[in-house]
Parts: C-alpha cells; sequence; structure tokens
C-alpha cells in the first residue's frame, strides 16, 4: 500500500525541531563548522536514506545543507517524512 499524504494538523502534530512545514514539504537548514563535517554527516545520512528507500532534495554549500522532503508519489509529507526529519536531527546531535 503507497504511503497516505499526512493533514497539515498531522504534520504540524509531529513536526521534528527544527523542521518547517512548506507547502506540500517540510525543511531545515543544517549548519556544520565546516565542509568536511556537513560532507561527513551527509554520507552517515545517505546510509539511512538508502536503508529507508526514501531519499531527501538537498543541496549543499561549504557548511551549509538546506534539506527537503516529500514522498512525490503520495503528493505530500508522509509518516516517512517525519521517520527521516527524526533520523537526521538524531544524526545531527
Amino acid at each position: 500500500m503507497a504511503a497516505q499524504p499526512l493533514d497539515e494538523a498531522q504534520v504540524r502534530d509531529d513536526l521534528p525541531a527544527g523542521w518547517t512545514l512548506e507547502g506540500d514539504r517540510i525543511q531545515r537548514r543544517f549548519s556544520f563548522p565546516d565542509f568536511g563535517a556537513a560532507m561527513a554527516y551527509m554520507v552517515r545520512v545517505a546510509f539511512v536514506c538508502e536503508a529507508m528507500n526514501h531519499h531527501p532534495n538537498w543541496s549543499n554549500v561549504y557548511s551549509t545543507l538546506d534539506v527537503q522532503l516529500t514522498t512525490h508519489d503520495a503528493g505530500g509529507v508522509t509518516r516517512l517524512d517525519l521517520d527521516l526529519a527524526n533520523r537526521m536531527n538524531a544524526l545531527f546531535g
């Protein structure tokens, strides 16, 4: 069964710290001391994403990582997006 999009209230109730809801996606900016720290974090997250079979839209510029999560085939934010956001927060520490 395909993931079902959550309504706005459900997303806001369970939105992990640091994340915001913007339309059909959640997003967060992560800041690191330098480029190496940002890249190391992205590699750690990449393994989690592969295991979950769920991949972020992200952009890295030096020590900043901008992340957007949405479940494209569901047309919005699903529990999978919130789970990945929580895992990303845990890895960020």
